[in-house]
């Protein structure tokens, strides 16, 4: 233990890392290091200050060498949501286009409460040398730069304008980072010079911290009335959002549920809260979701939502419930806790499922409710069971997902995004095991699928090298973001990706034609820029990085592929074309509001709009 009055003399970058360093959390009784390490990618930004400092503590934080910025902030999330928020990486970047790179992530981060560090090169506090390169030059705000974009994404953000101001900031940094109910992105700007800055630092700034999550109890009052309306409940059903997992509340949620017999429906984020064969589990919600799911939502009159920030997609734009049901919604964020006329019980979704089940002692749900919910599982099981199956029908994405999940181990990861496959992965995936699911909807990010993917294996590597990562990607996100397959075959993180290509952006293109519209623009033999479309050998490209890779031609061959996979010891790509018209999953859809036009020349595109509009009165209008 230091004296009060000891100090070190450090730069303020060495100062920030010798400080990550020494925190540490409790997870399940073990204590582990906070900060897994981070992401990094050196420029004039941040090379000779940062980097120096990282390379004395290149043991105890690992630095990850990206390829691309915006694909390292992809990983650090991924990383974050595997090991439920409790744990987080940092990514470093040089000032100027390496930094701006990170915006897309840091947004990603910031939709889906996904804690990570940016630690991003800055212009030079004294302005001596401006402009100086890659600096945006405002004539009438000096201050202002790339940098100041990132407060529109961050949770937290600092520009360090003197070596002393960390003993403050990062602390608040990690707090917020932590924070159940305020956890997202934090970003510090450390221009170049003060970087380099020394400074008498405390000695107790970097004496080994341990940190612990914190659960904040409901409040009495908000717990009784949550309690008293569902004991009024006759036909209640459970919303199980990622908050879920994030609390550590899967258990809890599953006895309550089972307790009081109350049918459990999930979001996208919650996609692996209950096993998909719990008889209390009656599938996913919303616009991708299931025809039981939907089925029991629009009919429930008490929704308690656990974890749940209730977007558009779970909620069919709000249309997915009826306008008398009444909502309680059980988060640890204010801001989600009263969205559309909710009754908030503000607090931790553990403690708080806890607390409403002491209140609820003797209530059980009415049984031809729950065994109605439970024959519509019945039913759209039948559904995906068809849906996926493959034989004398064009090649789908869910006959792909219907194969991997056969022969897939209960704790292999799955991760998505984007395109269609967040869509088909939600409504056809069987869990298998819990909280084995990242299907990014949060942002509905393009790109994030391998990166997220490698990340995520990185955390895997920690706790289950045994066990797979596999990546379901479209071939617009493969074009967009493809270069940590190199990564993962660099640092032997082994992916699984199965590249699904259907000629361009083809739910895009599904979306067109649905309102009316020509296909235009989308996929690649519809593009009237291109004279002539060719495909991509994508097969050839992840070899060319390093990666097994091969192309099959049905379903069947992707199984024999899939299990070649599995068996080798580095990244395996596998490449099947899917159809861009036929096999889309097309039951399990609520309604969603798209804007189309009012007014057209074009009678498809009116009689589209028509009929889009024409189901708006079920709409729940917010206040």
């Amino acid at each position: 233990m230091s004296h009060p009055t000891d100090t070190v003399r450090l730069t303020t970058a060495q100062a920030i890392i010798r400080y990550l360093a020494a925190q540490f959390i409790e997870i399940d009784g073990q204590k582990t290091r906070l900060c897994g390490g981070g992401f990094g990618i050196f420029g004039h930004g941040n090379v000779t200050c940062l980097g120096e400092a990282l390379y004395d503590h290149r043991a105890e934080l690992p630095l990850y060498r990206g390829q691309n910025e915006q694909s390292m902030g992809f990983a650090a999330a991924a990383y974050a949501k595997y090991h439920l928020r409790r744990r987080f990486m940092f990514c470093t970047a040089s000032a100027g286009p390496g930094t701006a790179n990170l915006l897309t992530s840091a947004a990603l981060a910031h939709a889906n409460r996904l804690p990570i560090l940016m630690l991003c090169g800055d212009t030079f506090l004294t302005r001596l040398p401006d402009p100086v390169l890659q600096q945006l030059e405002h004539f009438g705000n000096p201050t202002l730069g790339v940098n100041d974009a990132f407060k529109a994404v961050s949770r937290y953000w600092d520009r360090i304008t003197h070596p002393a101001q960390i003993i403050q900031s990062l602390p608040a940094a990690i707090a917020t980072m932590l924070d159940p109910a305020d956890c997202g992105p934090a970003f510090l700007g450390l221009p170049q010079d003060v970087q380099g800055w020394a400074y008498d630092y405390p000695l107790a700034m970097f004496e080994e911290t341990t940190h612990h999550i914190r659960r904040q109890s409901a409040d009495e009052q908000e717990l009784t009335a949550a309690a008293d309306l569902l004991k009024s409940a006759k036909r209640p059903v459970i919303i199980a959002g990622g908050g879920v997992q994030y609390s550590g509340a899967v258990k809890e949620l599953t006895s309550f549920a089972e307790t009081h017999q109350i049918p459990v429906i999930e979001t996208i984020a919650g996609r692996a809260n209950l096993l998909s064969d719990h008889p209390l589990n009656i599938g996913p919600v919303g616009v991708t979701g299931s025809n039981s799911a939907n089925a029991i939502a629009e009919e429930a009159d008490v929704i308690l939502s656990v974890g749940c920030r209730l977007q558009d997609f779970t909620t069919g734009s709000w249309t997915a419930f009826s306008q008398e049901a009444k909502i309680i919604s059980l988060n640890a964020a204010r801001h989600d806790a009263g969205k559309h006329r909710s009754l908030p019980v503000v607090g931790d979704a553990k403690l708080g499922v806890l607390a409403l089940g002491d209140k609820l002692s003797g209530y059980k749900t009415p049984s031809d409710w729950t065994k109605k919910a439970q024959t519509e599982r019945k039913s759209w099981d039948g559904y995906v069971a068809d849906n996926v199956a493959h034989g004398n029908r064009p090649n789908s994405y869910a006959q792909a997902i219907g194969v991997v999940n056969a022969l897939c181990d209960p704790q292999d990861r799955v991760v998505a995004a984007a395109g269609g496959l967040p869509a088909e992965v939600t409504a056809n995936w069987r869990t298998l095991g819990i909280g084995t699911v990242d299907v990014e909807f949060g942002f509905s990010c393009m790109g994030y699928e391998i990166a997220g993917g490698w990340g995520a294996r990185i955390a895997q590597s920690e706790n289950e090298p045994d066990k797979d990562t596999i990546v379901f990607c479209g071939d617009g996100s493969y074009l967009l973001m493809n270069s940590d397959i190199y990564s993962s075959v660099l640092t032997r993180k082994k992916l699984i990706v199965l590249v699904l290509d259907n000629g361009g952006f083809a739910v895009i293109n599904k979306l067109q034609n649905n309102t009316g519209n020509e296909s235009f623009n989308n996929l690649i033999s519809d593009t009237p820029t291109v004279p002539e479309p060719f495909a991509v050998d994508f097969e050839a490209h992840a070899k060319s990085m390093g990666a097994e890779a091969e192309t099959v031609s049905n379903p069947a061959e992707l199984g024999e592929a899939f299990k070649r996979a599995k068996a080798a010891d580095k990244t395996s790509v596998i490449v099947m074309k899917v159809d861009p018209y036929e096999g889309w999953t097309a039951e399990g859809h609520t309604w969603w509001e798209v804007g189309t036009p009012h007014v057209s020349d074009n009678p498809k595109v009116k009689a589209a709009h028509e009929d889009w509009e024409s189901t708006r009165s079920k709409q729940r209008k917010g206040v």
